[in-house]
């Protein structure tokens, strides 16, 4: 098993630098009551988004995938969001472990709401650590898009600053969470929030600046 795990981190760098039509980004489906559907139109616009800046090929139509499903090892990174609960099971927790250390991507986005349910159910996937705040010179943040301040700040919530978080496994970053900030907001279709296009293009960078660092690390 733990060579079938290499071998899929090792297929998804190929994948992405072969850059083949059929890439799809991944929105994880949960239970708990939470709206893991609360951005339909976030990761089509940034996938197309990655095609217009970056080259890729990633196919705008994202796939939904169960948190708990074979599936999941598909997908080079999926995508929570929501604003309310979260629960994995034991096995969920333990599929999403595994996709993740075999070199799977998770980005989670807080939709305001979302903080003290997803640190619970990531401590039971990885219960060995905690999230790290990462410095503003992390590569995430410097990729095709410079964003030296660290993450923009695309809705006030709070009115806290943006936060970058991020779980670490034996030195590779496996999941992104960027808090207070609600990217995935900002990359939806214009007339959900009416954002300054100014923005939407900035929250789109970052997300652009996300993919390529996975696909490259």
């Amino acid at each position: 098993m733990k060579y079938f795990f290499i071998a899929f981190g090792l297929f998804f760098s190929i994948f992405a630098q072969a850059q083949m039509p059929t890439m799809k980004l991944g929105l994880l489906k949960y239970s708990g009551g939470g709206d893991w559907y609360a951005n339909p139109t976030s990761l089509k616009n940034l996938s197309n988004f990655c095609n217009t800046n970056l080259g890729t090929s990633l196919d705008a139509d994202y796939a939904t995938v169960d948190v708990g499903s074979a599936e999941l090892f598909a997908y080079p990174i999926v995508h929570i969001t929501g604003h309310g609960n979260i629960i994995f099971s034991d096995s969920e927790a333990e599929n999403l472990r595994n996709y993740l250390i075999g070199g799977g991507f998770l980005e989670i986005s807080d939709n305001y709401g979302l903080d003290k349910f997803v640190r619970l159910a990531m401590k039971r996937v990885f219960p060995e650590l905690d999230f790290v705040e990462l410095p503003f010179n992390h590569p995430i943040y410097h990729q095709a898009f410079d964003f030296p301040n660290g993450l923009p700040k695309i809705h006030e919530h709070d009115k806290k600053p943006a936060q970058g978080f991020g779980l670490i496994w034996e030195g590779r970053l496996v999941c992104f969470y960027d808090y207070q900030c609600d990217l995935g907001d900002g990359w939806e279709d214009w007339e959900v929030h009416k954002d300054p296009e100014a923005l939407r293009k900035l929250a789109l960078e970052m997300g652009a600046n996300i993919v390529q660092f996975v696909f490259e690390q």
